[in-house]
């Protein structure tokens, strides 16, 4: 597990962040398919003959998903999403409670029949959850384990029950409207695991539901495993041991050692006695807890051996890990088999029946034959060898051969999307050229959350030649792709620094000078359905404009802030240009945080309760209010002068500024307006063509709107320019940032040159 940042903002984090920021995930395709690896895995097998049977998958997507099974298909009729970050294991806690954990340092409950709802988020971690263990017949009890070294025990019956007293450890997503909805799960009434004295709680809540705290482990923890009746415990990581706890209390029984590398994955049988362990030492070893030794070691693999399964009776074994092989393994005669052979590395394993599936670091989940209820009948087909042990490798090393797979191919394949996993932000900062694991490029509009082009199997850098543009823009986003899909970031105030000219977005209706603000109109874009919905509340104010302000929060933080600028060219309208609407087909998710922590929610699931509990406050502000954060580097200082050796001179030869953005071509109008020339021209009857001009200026500020009326009389009679700079003709449509950029490309203010066009 990589120690990636969180899509949302990580609270542990050693970067201050001054804002939370908002961040929005773009989909290319229907909400059908994993576009990420498959951490986890789940079977829920309907308790009647002819009733349907679910898989859940968890993806580094951020999503789980429901898939209806049906005899060589599955459907998804269902998408769980809520996670912020990697969903890293889900374990099923009764007929109709899915437990999952994420890298978003967070635990969530889902009524798993549901059509997604997300019953309470369990906050306790301090660093990435990445697995889980539950019992079996004590379906109440789940335990959770993480990269901060800390197990937490779960009563789950008790942790989703409403508190009288808010608490930070528990948080009801059901009331907030965020990641819950009205049809959440009836909730007992509020039960302890234990009342014993030993039982370690978590200091850091006073108030509520605390989980009992597993203290022991001094380093990351990657594998939990729990006995059916929910009395035994076992963990392992990065410390190379199996520790064993007693859940109800918390307290440690033993230690195990043996592994020569991280323990990476755990199972125990039903009544606890013998433990398997899959190590990153590649080694399988089965444990005697009443003997607390190691009695077998199992070298079958080459690899670290990533995911374990075993058929009821503790007969039997399924590994797979880094080695791309899956195995069976017969735990008392030793005999090994190779199932199959995959293209990734598999993650879990989950039996269903006769059949087993397999999750990898694709987005694509396969199912397998197995024989999961009679595995001697996989041996009887022969191609067996015997595994080896601490002193003997598997015959399969020794011989310097690989055994041939007993499957070729799986029963059937549920498909995902290839994740992205390399992308270029453009230099207009509106396009993000991108190439995923199937070695397709395309060209995505960030502004409408759209590929605009798919150029299908290129070449990457090719192709980022080609479209090179000398534009400069500023950075106002920052993108990555830990998701397995384009997650474009947004933070004030560095968002709203970019500025376009309403005729460059071809926006209609606008004057052509409007300067458009590509966050503040992207953030429309996200909310409008939003907006759309939602309604004003009896606690609610109107401000001096008549927008509604949600809560005084907004209010009070902004005025706080002595520099908020007031969008004029925007004029408060809330329509949303077509540059900027995103697709309802596909539509991205927010990722953001207000006052109650992060969440995750599609924009067209919006339903207009959300406020600045929900939302940063300068997201409010923004979309509500028209009110922008001060921002800097908006203008650029620049010198005109005239070329060497040029008659023609202009009145103000001072210092001049404009916006970045303004093109060249004004520059022409600017100097034409301004020109002084050695005689008049004919039609022209004051001999000059200085209009209004009243001396010389030594600062002078060059305006958007120079010549936005019609023409005059004198202006179809103008002189041809041209601009120059280091001795380089400029084009029109370049804008000042451009030039300073790509062509002055020194620290000092710009120096532009002016000559008149000879025989034009």
């Amino acid at each position: 597990m990589h120690r990636v940042g969180s899509a949302g903002n990580n609270t542990n984090s050693n970067r201050p962040r001054k804002e939370k920021r908002l961040t929005y995930v773009l989909n290319d395709t229907d909400d059908t398919k994993h576009c990420a690896g498959i951490n986890c895995l789940a079977v829920l097998k309907s308790s009647v003959s002819d009733g349907c049977n679910y898989l859940f998958t968890g993806s580094r997507d951020g999503t789980l998903k429901r898939w209806a099974l049906g005899e060589d298909a599955a459907t998804c009729s269902a998408t769980f999403e809520s996670h912020v970050d990697w969903v890293n294991d889900t374990v099923m806690a009764g007929d109709n409670t899915l437990v999952s954990c994420s890298s978003d340092t967070t635990l969530k409950t889902w009524n798993c029949l549901s059509d997604g709802t997300c019953t309470r988020t369990l906050r306790q971690h301090s660093d990435y959850v990445t697995c889980l263990a539950a019992a079996e017949k004590n379906t109440n009890v789940v335990a959770s384990g993480g990269l901060g070294g800390e197990v937490f025990v779960w009563d789950i019956d008790a942790a989703v029950t409403p508190l009288s007293n808010s608490s930070d450890v528990i948080e009801d997503d059901s009331s907030n409207g965020i990641n819950g909805s009205a049809n959440s799960l009836p909730i007992s009434s509020l039960r302890t695991i234990s009342s014993s004295s030993s039982i370690t709680a978590h200091t850091t809540q006073c108030h509520g539901y605390v989980p009992i705290a597993a203290k022991g482990h001094k380093e990351s923890v990657y594998a939990l495993a729990m006995n059916d009746s929910g009395t035994l415990l076992v963990s392992g990581g990065t410390e190379k041991v199996v520790r064993v706890w007693d859940p109800r209390t918390g307290s440690k029984t033993m230690k195990l050692r043996g592994h020569t590398d991280n323990v990476r994955a755990l199972l125990l049988d039903s009544t606890g006695r013998y433990c398997l362990s899959g190590s990153s030492d590649s080694m399988i070893r089965l444990w005697d807890l009443g003997q607390q030794r190691c009695v077998h070691s199992y070298a079958v693999h080459t690899d670290s051996v990533w995911a374990l399964a075993s058929t009821s009776t503790f007969s039997h074994v399924y590994s797979g890990g880094r080695d791309l092989s899956l195995y069976l393994t017969d735990l008392t005669t030793r005999e090994s088999l190779l199932l199959c052979t995959k293209e990734h590395p598999i993650l879990q394993l989950a039996l269903h029946d006769e059949s087993i599936w397999v999750a990898t670091t694709d987005s694509s989940v396969h199912r397998w034959p197995a024989e999961g209820r009679n595995p001697l009948k996989v041996f009887q087909r022969g191609g067996s060898f015997l595994a080896g042990n601490l002193f003997s490798r598997a015959r399969v090393s020794l011989e310097g051969s690989t055994p041939a797979p007993v499957n070729k191919e799986p029963i059937f394949t549920i498909p995902g999307t290839p994740a992205i996993v390399q992308h270029e932000i453009l230099n207009n900062r509106r396009h993000v050229l991108t190439k995923d694991t199937a070695g397709s490029v395309k060209l995505w509009d960030i502004t409408r959350g759209v590929v605009i082009e798919d150029y299908g199997q290129v070449s990457f850098d090719k192709k980022k030649e080609q479209l090179f543009e000398m534009v400069s823009i500023p950075a106002w986003f920052t993108v990555d792709t830990r998701l397995g899909s384009l997650s474009v970031h947004l933070e004030t105030p560095q968002c709203f620094s970019a500025e376009m000219y309403s005729a460059d977005l071809n926006i209609t209706g606008k004057p052509e000078d409007d300067k458009v603000n590509l966050a503040r109109e992207t953030l429309k874009g996200l909310l409008s359905h939003w907006m759309t919905k939602r309604r004003p509340r009896p606690s609610s104010r109107a401000s001096a404009n008549g927008d509604v302000l949600p809560g005084k929060d907004i209010t009070a933080r902004s005025l706080g802030h002595s520099r908020i600028e007031v969008d004029g060219n925007a004029e408060n309208d809330s329509m949303v240009y077509p540059p900027f609407e995103f697709s309802t087909v596909s539509p991205p998710s927010i990722i953001t945080e207000g006052s109650q922590g992060l969440w995750r929610k599609k924009i067209t699931d919006l339903d207009g309760t959300e406020d600045e509990k929900d939302f940063p406050w300068w997201v409010l502000d923004c979309v509500l209010n028209n009110r922008l954060p001060p921002r800097e580097n908006t203008k650029c200082s620049f010198y005109l002068h005239p070329c060497e050796g040029s008659a023609v001179q202009i009145l103000t030869q001072g210092k001049l500024s404009a916006p970045r953005i303004l093109r060249i071509h004004k520059v022409v109008n600017y100097v034409i307006e301004k020109m002084v020339l050695d005689k008049p021209i004919d039609g022209n009857n004051d001999g000059t063509f200085a209009a209004g001009l009243g001396g010389q200026l030594q600062h002078s500020a060059v305006g958007d709107g120079s010549f936005r009326s019609g023409l005059k009389s004198w202006q179809k009679l103008r002189p041809s320019i041209e601009i120059l700079c280091n001795n380089q003709v400029l084009s029109p449509d370049m804008s000042l940032a451009t030039v300073r950029a790509y062509i002055w490309k020194k620290p000092e203010d710009l120096l532009l040159n002016y000559r008149v066009i000879q025989g034009r």
